[in-house]
Parts: structure tokens; C-alpha cells; sequence
């Protein structure tokens, strides 16, 4: 696959990556084992300390990042500069919890003294998506740093001075080489790696389709794997709700990396008390928008990553308005050098509209009226995916209550689906399987070995 650094504002080439060959790919694995065999996954110090290291470097060096982000792949400069800021939370996270989640956990049994230990598991391939291309390697690597196990990471082809970036920022930090290695391959060459008996655990972030090939692939080794495979997120607004804040926090949660994020809010879900009034100032403040230059601060809507992404999603939006969505605003690209579209909203989706059941990548909100918290609820669980979701409501209790009855792995009230490092990040369904954050998150990589001394009494 060709690996290109393309400015999505203006659609010019700014670098070109040869791929590497097989023979790489072995010395990768051979690096990766020799780490395994060394002293390294017994230095929890020092790997503690790379964390830390890398979090500092990540702040000192957060301007250049950012750029390289945006030119990468398009984000708004601002929230390049957050996702800087989110990777140093991790890393600090994971370093100040290292040696808590690796300790022994005891286990109460009449047989004896029992105990279960973490260790690591062994090398880990990770496959990870381009809309955020340092977040989404920081996730990986940090947990399985304090862990101890060598990662081997495979990025998007459209971020490559991301993933190079990455892996430098990793060896400034005090990593042996072989802690993390970059990887400019192809999937078949995923897969051959996969099948690599070196090889024992497998993560990625991406399509449905390319997690079912990791996933069929890591099953048919015997492999731990991980899914994060994206989402049609809801955002429910009951009739009780802060109207003012649930379109400013919606509208939001809709645009925000120019609405390229798994769990942004993408179906809109309004009792019909309060519809017309949220569909209101959600036009206005769609309407609102300023496309420009994403380096620019006062660029409100950046480009989507690529041409190819563009293509998608404006086929995507002309297939629903064919089945019999309506367009309340925006339905089209906007004439620019680079790979901007409208701020969309659609309307009046029916369950026969491929849109219904779709995740939509990009600045395009679909809306749906309920009578009643029934009604919401069928809407909302008739979705192939499950991965975050959403409800605004002034009474707390009332949104408890139906929180507990959508299907997904993250709920939020009366916020939008966000992340931290203490909280693990996950889904169901087709959203895919297995966490990454939090304790959660740390142990999916390690190897839990039960230690029992048997009790004398007999």
C-alpha cells in the first residue's frame, strides 16, 4: 500500500514513504524478541521513567506535533494541540499506575495461599487508524510499556510522518529499540505477522472489514486481539433537557475532527416535545461554520482527511436521499481545493435507508423523532454497532434509568462521549471487543498466572 503524506487543505503531495520489504519485517521481529529476552520486561523503573519522559517530550515538542498532525490529515490545529496534551495524560497515567496493576492480586480459597501475577504477554501487533494519529499509538503503547511488551505497529497510510514521528519520540525517550517499531506494510503483511508464533497479541482500531480479517486471522492462531471498530453513536435529548446546552454540546460532538471520530455523536434522537426547537439551533449553528485553512485558530470546520473519504461520504449521503432521506441543510461537497463537505443534517430516515444502520465519517447528523422513551429505545438499539452514546436530560435519575437500557459499551449524561485514562474505552456489538484505557485496558495485554501453595492442613 502506498504510504503518503497528502495536505487534505490543498490536496498537494508533501511526502512519499517507500513500504518495507519482508526482510524488515523479520528484523522487526527479531528486535522485538531480543527485547523480550533482555532485562527489559524486569525494569519497571525504567520503563516508568520512558513514560514519563515521553510525556514531557510530547509537551515540549507539542507545536511541531500539532503541525504535523494537521498537515497529515487535517484536524484543526487547536484540537491537534488537545490530542498532544491527551497523549502525555496517558503516558503520566500509566506511569503512575504501573506497578498497582501489575501487582499480585490474592484470590481467597480453602487450598491454600493463592495469588494471580502479571507478566507480560509477549510481542503485540497493533493496527491503528489515521483521525488521531498520536492518540490512537499512545493508547497501545503506554500500557503495554509499563508492561513490558515490544509493540510492532502498523498506522494508516495517510499519516506517515505521524507514525515516524511517533517512533522517534519513543527512542528520545530512553526505549530500547525494539520497544516500538514502526512499520510501513501492507494487510497481507499484517497477517503474515499475525501468524508469526512470536506473535501473541493483536490490537487494532479501524473498519469493520479490517477487524474481521485481523480477528479471523488472530483466531486462527490462537492470538489475544482487541477490536475498536467504530460506531453510529446516539445523542438522545429528552423533553426535559437543557435545550441551550444539548445543541451547543451536540453540535459539538457532531463536527468535532470534522465529525472523523468513532464516537461522535452521528443519530440525533429527539422527543418530539422538544424536536423542532433542537433542530433549530442545530441549523443555525451548522449554518455557522467556517471552513478554511485548519492551521488557521479561527477555522471552525477543517477538511476531511483525504479524497478518498470525500468520495465516501458523498456517496454515502446520496444513497440515503435516494431511499428517501431529506436534506435540511448542506447534502454536498464544497468547491475547494481541498476535501471539505457540508455541514449536513438529514431527516425523515426510514429502517429500509442503508443511512439508518451506516456510520457516516464526517460532518453529517442524522435526526430521529420519538414519542416516548419506548420509542427512543428502539431506535437507539436497532444499530449494528454499540460503542458510545449519549442522553441529555435535568433529571439525572430519568437518565440513569434509560442509560441502563441502551445497548453500548460507553454512556455519557449530559456530556458527549469522551475519553480519559482512568476510563476504559469500548463497545459491543459490531463496535468490536476487548478495551483499551484504565485497568481495563492494561491487563487485555498481559499474561495472568495463578500461583497456589497448598494449604498443610491435610
Amino acid at each position: 500500500m502506498a504510504y503518503q503524506s497528502i495536505n487534505p487543505f490543498t490536496n498537494q503531495k508533501l511526502k512519499d514513504y517507500p513500504p518495507h520489504t519482508d526482510e524488515h519485517i523479520q528484523n522487526a521481529l527479531d528486535q522485538a524478541e531480543q527485547i523480550l529476552k533482555s532485562d527489559w520486561p524486569q525494569q519497571i523503573d525504567q520503563r516508568i521513567e520512558v513514560l514519563r519522559n515521553i510525556a514531557q517530550k510530547l509537551r515540549e515538542q507539542k507545536t511541531e506535533l500539532a503541525k504535523l498532525m494537521t498537515l497529515d490529515m487535517g484536524k484543526l490545529i487547536k484540537q491537534s494541540e488537545g490530542e498532544i496534551e491527551s497523549c502525555a495524560k496517558i503516558a503520566e497515567y500509566f506511569a503512575d499506575h504501573a506497578k498497582e496493576f501489575l501487582a499480585p492480586v490474592s484470590y481467597e480459597t480453602e487450598l491454600g495461599e493463592a495469588w494471580v501475577e502479571h507478566h507480560p504477554l509477549g510481542i503485540v501487533m497493533a493496527v491503528e487508524p489515521w483521525n488521531f494519529p498520536f492518540y490512537q499509538l499512545m493508547r497501545v503503547f503506554a500500557p503495554n510499556c509499563a508492561i513490558g511488551n515490544p509493540v510492532l505497529a502498523k498506522h494508516a497510510g495517510i499519516v506517515p510522518q505521524c507514525a515516524e514521528a511517533f517512533e522517534k519520540l519513543v527512542l528520545e525517550a530512553g526505549a530500547p529499540r525494539g520497544v516500538w517499531i514502526n512499520l510501513f506494510i501492507s494487510s497481507d503483511q499484517v497477517q503474515e505477522i499475525i501468524a508469526d508464533p512470536r506473535v501473541q497479541g493483536v490490537a487494532l482500531t479501524g473498519s469493520e472489514g479490517a477487524g474481521s480479517a485481523v480477528a479471523e486471522q488472530a483466531g486462527k492462531y490462537i492470538k489475544k486481539s482487541t477490536l475498536e471498530l467504530g460506531g453510529n453513536d446516539v445523542f438522545i435529548v429528552l423533553d426535559d433537557a437543557d435545550l441551550e446546552k444539548a445543541i451547543k454540546i451536540g453540535c459539538q460532538a457532531r463536527v468535532n475532527n470534522s465529525g472523523q471520530v468513532c464516537t461522535a455523536a452521528k443519530r440525533f434522537i429527539l422527543h418530539e416535545k422538544i424536536a423542532d426547537e433542537f433542530k433549530a439551533g442545530m441549523l443555525k449553528a451548522f449554518q455557522e461554520l467556517k471552513i478554511g485553512d485548519p492551521l488557521d485558530p479561527e477555522t471552525t470546520l477543517a477538511p476531511l482527511s483525504s479524497a478518498d473519504a470525500l468520495e465516501k461520504l458523498t456517496k454515502q449521503v446520496d444513497k440515503a436521499v435516494a431511499h428517501g432521506a431529506t436534506v435540511l441543510t448542506g447534502g454536498k461537497p464544497i468547491e475547494h481545493a481541498g476535501n471539505f463537505y457540508e455541514p449536513t443534517i438529514l431527516e425523515n430516515i426510514s429502517r429500509d435507508n442503508p443511512a439508518w444502520y451506516e456510520e457516516f465519517f464526517g460532518p453529517v447528523a442524522q435526526i430521529y423523532v420519538a414519542k416516548d422513551e419506548d420509542e427512543i429505545v428502539s431506535i437507539t438499539n436497532d444499530s449494528h454497532y454499540g460503542l458510545g452514546g449519549v442522553i441529555h436530560s435535568q433529571d439525572i435519575e430519568r437518565a440513569k434509568k434509560l442509560a441502563s437500557r441502551v445497548e453500548t459499551g460507553m454512556i455519557w449524561i449530559n456530556w458527549f462521549t469522551d475519553t480519559a485514562p482512568e476510563l476504559p474505552f469500548g463497545g459491543i456489538k459490531n463496535s468490536g471487543y476487548g478495551h483499551e484505557l484504565s485497568i481495563d485496558g492494561f491487563r487485555e495485554f498481559t499474561q495472568k498466572r495463578l500461583v497456589v501453595v497448598k494449604s498443610p492442613k491435610e
